[in-house]
């Protein structure tokens, strides 16, 4: 029996009925697939996530640490996890990312700054793994092996080059200090405007199953400089200012400046999109997913425009400037050919 026979067999066994069919959902970025079924006069979310391919103990666990906390999110109705089969409450369908031409946008962003608060203040658990030197440094490499190396074969240019190698290491170290000495939180690690959902005038958060114990600014630079959206500078000032703000009133913070605050911020930020941009090349080399492949620009625009701004960094931002985003241009040319 295939993996489809059986997630309809297992519908069927929970609902005690004959599903005839379910509409898939533009996947996401993992190895999980998403349909939506109606049933009764009601909608659910059927969710395949082979346990082969995905550990789904921190889906399932941290789904009730959250809850537990007040956030509103997809409530597990049943779920088989030797096969990694789920039935989900729908949420609906509107994103952040479809209400992003909304004239109250910044009052959203502003909510979503103090739920991200919020967020970060739920206490530790066993199955959120320390966003430490390791795992920063990992994701770091993500950049260098899947962009660098693989999709644009410059391994040999910054392998050869001293002068290069001594640039992205001095790069990679001063990030991570910067990451590893903001107070430590509760982080999405993705909180950006495709894994945040307006249900019936609430906000709900998906994707959460990556969640780890890291610095206070990651979560808040997924959401305002987000690789999907680009805020107008004026309203990324205002709402930077306002999450200061926030994150002070709710105790997050303390004895730092603003302008600390917007290095942290500026430098988790770097981080942040190296690693998406290297993610978005494996997405298409390694998983055939093209639909990432308009992001790899902009997504450098950003480390470009950020690292300018820092003379220590200066560097990084003209080698991404004039090596890496030529060789990605050329490379995206032939792709889409």
């Amino acid at each position: 029996m295939t993996r489809f026979k059986n997630l309809q067999q297992f519908i069927n066994t929970h609902l005690n009925t004959q599903v005839a069919t379910l509409t898939a959902i533009t996947a996401d970025a993992s190895f999980r697939r998403y349909y939506r079924l109606n049933y009764a006069n009601e909608r659910f979310i059927v969710m395949d996530s082979d346990p082969q391919k995905v550990n789904n103990t921190p889906y399932i666990l941290l789904n009730t640490v959250f809850t537990e906390q007040g956030f509103l999110l997809p409530h597990i109705i049943a779920s088989d996890e030797t096969q990694g089969f789920f039935i989900l409450t729908d949420l609906g369908c509107t994103h952040l990312a479809d209400m992003l031409d909304d004239v109250n946008r910044v009052t959203y962003y502003q909510q979503l700054i103090t739920l991200s608060a919020q967020w970060a203040k739920t206490p530790a658990s066993p199955y959120m793994q320390a966003y430490n030197k390791d795992f920063i440094t990992l994701e770091l490499d993500i950049f260098k092996q899947w962009l660098v190396n693989d999709f644009i074969d410059l391994e040999s240019t910054l392998e050869s080059n001293t002068q290069l190698q001594t640039m992205w290491q001095a790069s990679c170290k001063l990030l991570i200090e910067v990451m590893l000495a903001q107070p430590t939180v509760t982080m999405h690690r993705d909180y950006h405007s495709r894994n945040i959902m307006n249900s019936d005038g609430q906000w709900a958060i998906i994707d959460y199953q990556d969640t780890v114990r890291g610095p206070l600014c990651y979560d808040l630079v997924s959401l305002l400089r987000d690789c999907y959206f680009k805020l107008p500078k004026y309203e990324l000032t205002t709402l930077l200012e306002f999450g200061y703000g926030e994150f002070t009133r709710q105790n997050l913070v303390a004895n730092t400046s603003f302008n600390e605050f917007k290095y942290w911020f500026d430098l988790t930020g770097l981080q942040r999109h190296l690693k998406a941009a290297g993610i978005f090349c494996r997405l298409y080399l390694r998983d055939g997913k093209a639909g990432y492949l308009d992001n790899i620009l902009p997504t450098l625009d950003y480390i470009i425009e950020v690292a300018a701004n820092y003379p220590e960094l200066k560097a990084l931002s003209d080698w991404t400037k004039n090596s890496i985003v030529p060789k990605v241009i050329e490379k995206l040319a032939k792709e889409r050919k």
